[in-house]
Protein backbone atom coordinates (compact mmCIF):
# COMPACT_ATOMS: atom_id res chain seq x y z
CA UNK A 1 0.00 0.00 0.00
CA UNK A 2 0.96 3.81 -1.16
CA UNK A 3 1.97 5.58 1.91
CA UNK A 4 -1.20 8.12 0.38
CA UNK A 5 -3.06 5.45 1.39
CA UNK A 6 -2.02 3.97 4.24
CA UNK A 7 -2.14 7.54 5.50
CA UNK A 8 -6.07 8.49 4.18
CA UNK A 9 -6.92 5.06 5.49
CA UNK A 10 -6.09 5.54 9.15
CA UNK A 11 -8.57 5.50 11.87
CA UNK A 12 -6.94 5.62 15.50
CA UNK A 13 -4.10 7.64 15.51
CA UNK A 14 -1.40 8.64 17.96
CA UNK A 15 -0.08 12.03 18.03
CA UNK A 16 2.60 13.64 20.08
CA UNK A 17 3.80 16.72 20.63
CA UNK A 18 6.62 17.83 21.81
CA UNK A 19 7.84 20.41 24.76
CA UNK A 20 9.90 23.08 21.63
CA UNK A 21 6.19 22.93 20.13
CA UNK A 22 4.16 24.02 23.00
CA UNK A 23 6.28 26.15 24.41
CA UNK A 24 8.09 29.42 23.63
CA UNK A 25 12.31 29.93 24.14
CA UNK A 26 11.54 31.77 27.17
CA UNK A 27 9.65 28.20 28.43
CA UNK A 28 5.87 30.32 28.44
CA UNK A 29 3.29 27.96 27.20
CA UNK A 30 2.85 28.63 22.97
CA UNK A 31 -0.80 29.42 23.23
CA UNK A 32 -1.13 30.16 19.33
CA UNK A 33 0.19 26.36 19.01
CA UNK A 34 -1.84 24.85 21.68
CA UNK A 35 -5.00 26.62 20.41
CA UNK A 36 -4.10 25.36 16.47
CA UNK A 37 -2.93 21.84 17.64
CA UNK A 38 -6.43 21.70 19.70
CA UNK A 39 -8.58 22.45 16.51
CA UNK A 40 -6.67 20.24 14.56
CA UNK A 41 -6.96 17.20 16.92
CA UNK A 42 -10.98 18.31 17.40
CA UNK A 43 -11.32 18.55 13.68
CA UNK A 44 -9.88 14.75 13.12
CA UNK A 45 -12.68 13.80 16.00
CA UNK A 46 -15.64 15.60 13.53
CA UNK A 47 -14.33 13.27 10.50
CA UNK A 48 -14.67 9.94 12.84
CA UNK A 49 -11.44 9.62 13.70
CA UNK A 50 -9.89 7.74 17.23
CA UNK A 51 -7.67 10.65 18.34
CA UNK A 52 -4.73 10.05 21.70
CA UNK A 53 -2.51 12.88 22.38
CA UNK A 54 0.77 11.91 24.28
CA UNK A 55 2.20 15.29 25.30
CA UNK A 56 5.54 16.95 26.36
CA UNK A 57 5.65 20.51 28.33
CA UNK A 58 4.60 20.09 32.00
CA UNK A 59 8.04 20.66 32.97
CA UNK A 60 8.57 23.74 30.40
CA UNK A 61 4.97 25.13 31.64
CA UNK A 62 6.28 24.98 35.15
CA UNK A 63 9.15 26.48 34.08
CA UNK A 64 6.65 29.01 32.62
CA UNK A 65 5.29 29.77 35.98
CA UNK A 66 7.64 30.24 38.38
CA UNK A 67 10.53 31.43 36.06
CA UNK A 68 14.09 30.69 35.89
CA UNK A 69 16.06 28.17 33.93
CA UNK A 70 15.77 24.42 33.28
CA UNK A 71 16.03 22.19 36.20
CA UNK A 72 19.19 20.30 36.86
CA UNK A 73 18.27 18.12 39.49
CA UNK A 74 15.64 15.25 39.59
CA UNK A 75 13.93 16.87 42.81
CA UNK A 76 13.88 20.18 40.93
CA UNK A 77 12.42 18.59 37.11
CA UNK A 78 10.13 17.19 39.79
CA UNK A 79 8.99 20.22 41.13
CA UNK A 80 8.13 22.03 37.98
CA UNK A 81 6.70 19.08 36.48
CA UNK A 82 4.14 18.93 39.36
CA UNK A 83 3.52 22.69 38.79
CA UNK A 84 3.33 22.82 34.92
CA UNK A 85 1.04 19.37 34.98
CA UNK A 86 -1.96 21.41 36.15
CA UNK A 87 -1.43 24.51 34.49
CA UNK A 88 -0.71 22.09 30.62
CA UNK A 89 -4.07 20.44 31.16
CA UNK A 90 -6.37 23.17 32.37
CA UNK A 91 -4.91 25.11 28.95
CA UNK A 92 -5.48 21.80 26.70
CA UNK A 93 -9.31 20.92 28.33
CA UNK A 94 -10.22 24.95 27.85
CA UNK A 95 -9.08 24.78 24.47
CA UNK A 96 -10.56 21.61 23.81
CA UNK A 97 -13.85 22.33 25.53
CA UNK A 98 -14.80 25.77 23.26
CA UNK A 99 -14.66 22.37 20.29
CA UNK A 100 -17.23 20.06 22.22
CA UNK A 101 -14.58 17.56 23.09
CA UNK A 102 -13.99 15.91 26.47
CA UNK A 103 -10.69 14.93 27.47
CA UNK A 104 -9.05 12.80 29.93
CA UNK A 105 -5.57 12.19 31.83
CA UNK A 106 -3.40 9.53 31.74
CA UNK A 107 0.32 9.73 33.86
CA UNK A 108 2.57 6.77 33.14
CA UNK A 109 5.50 5.33 34.43
CA UNK A 110 7.55 2.85 32.45
CA UNK A 111 7.06 0.46 35.12
CA UNK A 112 2.90 0.77 34.50
CA UNK A 113 3.56 -0.83 31.04
CA UNK A 114 6.72 -2.91 32.42
CA UNK A 115 4.39 -4.92 34.91
CA UNK A 116 1.53 -7.30 32.45
CA UNK A 117 -1.08 -6.25 34.70
CA UNK A 118 -0.92 -2.74 34.71
CA UNK A 119 -0.14 -2.80 31.13
CA UNK A 120 -3.45 -4.80 30.80
CA UNK A 121 -5.13 -2.11 32.85
CA UNK A 122 -3.95 1.20 30.94
CA UNK A 123 -4.93 -0.67 27.94
CA UNK A 124 -8.42 -0.99 29.09
CA UNK A 125 -8.56 2.18 30.49
CA UNK A 126 -7.53 3.89 26.89
CA UNK A 127 -10.12 1.78 25.11
CA UNK A 128 -12.97 2.79 27.55
CA UNK A 129 -11.71 6.10 26.96
CA UNK A 130 -12.05 6.08 23.10
CA UNK A 131 -15.67 4.19 23.52
CA UNK A 132 -16.80 7.25 25.81
CA UNK A 133 -15.75 9.51 22.84
CA UNK A 134 -13.40 10.92 24.81
CA UNK A 135 -9.83 11.88 23.82
CA UNK A 136 -7.17 10.42 25.82
CA UNK A 137 -4.23 12.79 26.74
CA UNK A 138 -1.43 10.88 28.12
CA UNK A 139 2.03 12.39 29.70
CA UNK A 140 4.90 10.33 31.62
CA UNK A 141 4.16 10.65 35.35
CA UNK A 142 7.29 13.13 35.76
CA UNK A 143 6.25 13.90 39.62
CA UNK A 144 7.38 10.45 40.77
CA UNK A 145 9.22 8.97 38.32
CA UNK A 146 12.95 8.32 38.94
CA UNK A 147 15.91 6.85 36.67
CA UNK A 148 15.02 3.53 36.40
CA UNK A 149 11.73 3.91 35.59
CA UNK A 150 11.76 6.78 33.73
CA UNK A 151 10.62 6.36 29.41
CA UNK A 152 13.70 8.92 29.22
CA UNK A 153 11.61 10.92 26.31
CA UNK A 154 8.05 10.79 25.14
CA UNK A 155 8.65 9.50 21.98
CA UNK A 156 9.39 6.18 23.60
CA UNK A 157 6.43 6.74 25.21
CA UNK A 158 4.07 7.76 22.35
CA UNK A 159 5.70 4.37 20.66
CA UNK A 160 4.84 2.19 23.25
CA UNK A 161 1.18 3.68 23.84
CA UNK A 162 0.56 3.24 20.03
CA UNK A 163 1.51 -0.20 20.42
CA UNK A 164 -0.91 -0.29 23.83
CA UNK A 165 -3.75 0.35 21.60
CA UNK A 166 -3.21 -1.19 18.12
CA UNK A 167 -3.01 2.40 16.90
CA UNK A 168 -2.99 3.03 12.77
CA UNK A 169 -0.49 5.80 12.74
CA UNK A 170 2.01 7.33 15.00
CA UNK A 171 2.65 10.97 14.16
CA UNK A 172 5.45 12.90 16.26
CA UNK A 173 5.13 16.61 16.11
CA UNK A 174 8.79 18.57 16.42
CA UNK A 175 10.72 21.34 16.04
CA UNK A 176 12.15 19.69 12.47
CA UNK A 177 10.75 18.62 9.18
CA UNK A 178 11.91 15.20 9.55
CA UNK A 179 14.75 13.38 9.38
CA UNK A 180 17.78 14.80 6.97
CA UNK A 181 20.86 13.25 5.65
CA UNK A 182 22.80 15.76 7.94
CA UNK A 183 21.76 18.10 10.78
CA UNK A 184 20.59 20.87 8.86
CA UNK A 185 20.76 23.09 11.46
CA UNK A 186 24.74 23.05 10.83
CA UNK A 187 24.79 21.62 7.25
CA UNK A 188 22.51 23.84 4.87
CA UNK A 189 23.09 21.40 2.31
CA UNK A 190 21.44 18.31 4.28
CA UNK A 191 18.17 17.41 2.72
CA UNK A 192 14.78 15.85 3.87
CA UNK A 193 14.66 12.18 3.33
CA UNK A 194 10.98 11.83 2.62
CA UNK A 195 10.30 7.93 3.25
CA UNK A 196 12.51 5.48 5.17
CA UNK A 197 11.61 1.65 4.59
CA UNK A 198 14.30 -0.01 6.68
CA UNK A 199 15.78 1.68 10.12
CA UNK A 200 19.33 0.16 10.45
CA UNK A 201 22.88 1.62 11.16
CA UNK A 202 22.87 4.14 8.39
CA UNK A 203 19.53 5.60 9.54
CA UNK A 204 20.52 5.98 13.17
CA UNK A 205 23.81 7.41 11.87
CA UNK A 206 21.40 9.98 10.93
CA UNK A 207 20.68 11.15 14.35
CA UNK A 208 22.16 14.14 15.47
CA UNK A 209 21.63 16.60 18.70
CA UNK A 210 19.67 16.50 21.43
CA UNK A 211 16.73 18.86 21.38
CA UNK A 212 15.70 22.22 22.59
CA UNK A 213 16.75 23.91 26.04
CA UNK A 214 13.07 22.59 27.52
CA UNK A 215 13.38 19.30 25.36
CA UNK A 216 14.62 15.66 26.50
CA UNK A 217 14.18 14.08 23.26
CA UNK A 218 16.06 14.84 19.67
CA UNK A 219 16.27 12.77 16.51
CA UNK A 220 17.96 9.92 18.15
CA UNK A 221 14.82 9.17 20.14
CA UNK A 222 12.49 9.71 17.29
CA UNK A 223 14.31 6.72 15.52
CA UNK A 224 14.17 4.43 18.47
CA UNK A 225 10.10 5.29 18.42
CA UNK A 226 10.33 4.58 14.85
CA UNK A 227 11.61 1.06 15.38
CA UNK A 228 9.37 0.03 18.00
CA UNK A 229 6.14 1.43 16.15
CA UNK A 230 7.27 -0.15 12.70
CA UNK A 231 8.16 -3.49 14.16
CA UNK A 232 5.00 -3.59 15.50
CA UNK A 233 3.43 -2.71 12.25
CA UNK A 234 2.57 0.67 12.79
CA UNK A 235 3.69 3.11 10.49
CA UNK A 236 5.06 6.67 11.53
CA UNK A 237 5.67 10.66 10.37
CA UNK A 238 8.12 12.52 12.18
CA UNK A 239 6.85 16.29 10.52
CA UNK A 240 7.05 20.19 11.68
CA UNK A 241 4.52 20.90 14.71
CA UNK A 242 5.18 24.71 13.84
CA UNK A 243 3.31 24.17 10.22
CA UNK A 244 -0.64 24.95 10.80
CA UNK A 245 -2.72 21.99 9.36
CA UNK A 246 0.30 19.82 8.96
CA UNK A 247 -1.73 16.33 10.76
CA UNK A 248 -4.56 16.96 8.15
CA UNK A 249 -2.23 16.89 5.61
CA UNK A 250 -0.63 14.11 6.66
CA UNK A 251 -4.20 12.27 7.16
CA UNK A 252 -5.28 13.68 3.78
CA UNK A 253 -1.98 11.72 2.03
CA UNK A 254 0.50 14.81 1.39
CA UNK A 255 4.10 13.83 1.79
CA UNK A 256 4.70 15.93 4.81
CA UNK A 257 7.83 15.30 7.22
CA UNK A 258 9.28 11.44 6.93
CA UNK A 259 7.22 8.51 7.16
CA UNK A 260 8.53 5.35 8.23
CA UNK A 261 6.96 2.18 6.66
CA UNK A 262 5.46 -0.45 9.09
CA UNK A 263 6.35 -4.11 8.28
CA UNK A 264 3.70 -5.82 6.82
CA UNK A 265 1.68 -7.24 9.38
CA UNK A 266 0.58 -6.15 13.12
CA UNK A 267 2.38 -7.96 16.05
CA UNK A 268 0.09 -8.75 18.95
CA UNK A 269 -0.22 -6.86 21.77
CA UNK A 270 1.94 -9.30 24.18
CA UNK A 271 4.51 -9.57 21.77
CA UNK A 272 4.80 -6.03 21.61
CA UNK A 273 4.89 -5.98 25.07
CA UNK A 274 7.69 -8.46 25.84
CA UNK A 275 9.69 -6.88 23.26
CA UNK A 276 9.76 -3.36 23.83
CA UNK A 277 7.67 -2.91 27.62
CA UNK A 278 8.86 -6.13 29.66
CA UNK A 279 11.22 -5.84 32.39
CA UNK A 280 13.24 -9.68 32.59
CA UNK A 281 13.40 -11.34 35.48
CA UNK A 282 16.33 -13.52 34.78
CA UNK A 283 18.21 -14.92 31.83
CA UNK A 284 18.11 -18.40 30.25
CA UNK A 285 21.50 -18.90 28.32
CA UNK A 286 20.72 -21.21 25.52
CA UNK A 287 23.66 -23.65 22.76
CA UNK A 288 23.45 -22.52 18.88
CA UNK A 289 20.98 -25.51 18.06
CA UNK A 290 18.44 -23.78 20.00
CA UNK A 291 18.61 -20.60 18.98
CA UNK A 292 18.46 -21.26 15.60
CA UNK A 293 15.45 -23.01 15.81
CA UNK A 294 13.99 -20.37 17.85
CA UNK A 295 15.66 -16.84 15.74
CA UNK A 296 15.36 -18.72 12.42
CA UNK A 297 13.00 -21.23 12.58
CA UNK A 298 10.16 -20.39 15.07
CA UNK A 299 10.58 -22.39 17.67
CA UNK A 300 9.89 -23.10 21.18
CA UNK A 301 12.61 -23.58 23.27
CA UNK A 302 13.20 -26.89 25.21
CA UNK A 303 14.64 -28.01 27.85
CA UNK A 304 17.67 -29.84 26.08
CA UNK A 305 18.79 -26.89 24.61
CA UNK A 306 19.20 -24.67 28.02
CA UNK A 307 23.41 -24.18 29.26
CA UNK A 308 22.82 -22.13 31.88
CA UNK A 309 20.32 -20.28 33.87
CA UNK A 310 20.72 -16.73 35.58
CA UNK A 311 18.74 -14.66 38.56
CA UNK A 312 15.68 -16.14 39.93
CA UNK A 313 12.38 -16.28 38.52
CA UNK A 314 9.20 -18.11 39.37
CA UNK A 315 6.69 -19.56 36.41
CA UNK A 316 5.44 -17.06 34.45
CA UNK A 317 7.90 -14.52 34.80
CA UNK A 318 9.35 -12.85 31.53
CA UNK A 319 12.94 -14.07 31.20
CA UNK A 320 15.83 -12.68 28.57
CA UNK A 321 17.07 -15.73 26.29
CA UNK A 322 20.33 -15.76 25.32
CA UNK A 323 22.32 -17.15 22.78
CA UNK A 324 25.50 -19.22 22.54
CA UNK A 325 27.96 -15.92 22.44
CA UNK A 326 25.92 -14.23 25.81
CA UNK A 327 23.97 -11.70 23.89
CA UNK A 328 20.04 -11.68 24.30
CA UNK A 329 18.04 -12.55 21.06
CA UNK A 330 14.24 -12.63 22.60
CA UNK A 331 12.68 -12.36 25.37
CA UNK A 332 9.57 -14.67 26.62
CA UNK A 333 7.10 -16.18 29.38
CA UNK A 334 8.61 -19.08 31.19
CA UNK A 335 6.67 -22.06 32.12
CA UNK A 336 8.63 -23.38 34.60
CA UNK A 337 10.77 -21.43 37.43
CA UNK A 338 14.52 -21.34 38.03
CA UNK A 339 14.93 -23.87 40.49
CA UNK A 340 13.17 -26.15 38.29
CA UNK A 341 15.58 -24.92 35.21
CA UNK A 342 18.05 -26.08 37.15
CA UNK A 343 17.22 -29.64 37.27
CA UNK A 344 15.94 -29.91 33.94
CA UNK A 345 18.60 -27.87 31.53
CA UNK A 346 19.97 -30.13 29.03
CA UNK A 347 17.27 -32.64 29.37
CA UNK A 348 15.29 -34.32 26.99
CA UNK A 349 11.38 -33.51 27.10
CA UNK A 350 10.42 -36.83 28.30
CA UNK A 351 12.84 -36.87 31.05
CA UNK A 352 11.24 -33.83 32.49
CA UNK A 353 8.24 -35.84 34.46
CA UNK A 354 10.85 -38.39 35.96
CA UNK A 355 12.72 -35.24 36.96
CA UNK A 356 10.08 -33.22 38.55
CA UNK A 357 7.49 -35.84 38.95
CA UNK A 358 5.13 -33.74 37.19
CA UNK A 359 4.96 -31.95 33.88
CA UNK A 360 2.39 -29.71 32.75
CA UNK A 361 4.27 -28.03 29.49
CA UNK A 362 6.77 -29.57 26.93
CA UNK A 363 8.20 -25.95 25.98
CA UNK A 364 10.30 -24.20 28.82
CA UNK A 365 9.46 -20.95 26.69
CA UNK A 366 6.37 -21.25 23.91
CA UNK A 367 6.81 -19.58 21.00
CA UNK A 368 3.36 -17.83 21.17
CA UNK A 369 5.22 -16.25 24.77
CA UNK A 370 8.32 -15.22 22.55
CA UNK A 371 9.33 -12.11 21.42
CA UNK A 372 12.09 -11.78 18.77
CA UNK A 373 14.86 -9.11 19.44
Amino acid sequence: MTRSKQCQSVERVVVKVGTSTLTHPTGEMNLFRLESLVRELADLKNRGLEVILVTSGAVGAGIGKVGGKKPSTMPEKQAMAAIGQGALLHMYEKFFAEYGKTVGQILLTKEDLADRGRHLNARNTLFALLQYGAIPIINENDTVTVDEIKFGDNDTLAALVATLIDADLLILLSDIEGLYTDNPKKNPEATLIKEVNEIDEDIFSLADGTGSEFASGGMQTKINAAKIATLAGIPMVIANGENTGVIKRILDGEECGTFFRSSNLKVKNRKCWLAWSAKAKGSIFVDEGAFHAIAKSGKSLLSIGITDISGRFDVGSVVSLKNHLGNEFAKGIVNYSSDDLEKIRGKRTYEIKNILGDKDYDAVVHRDNLSLN
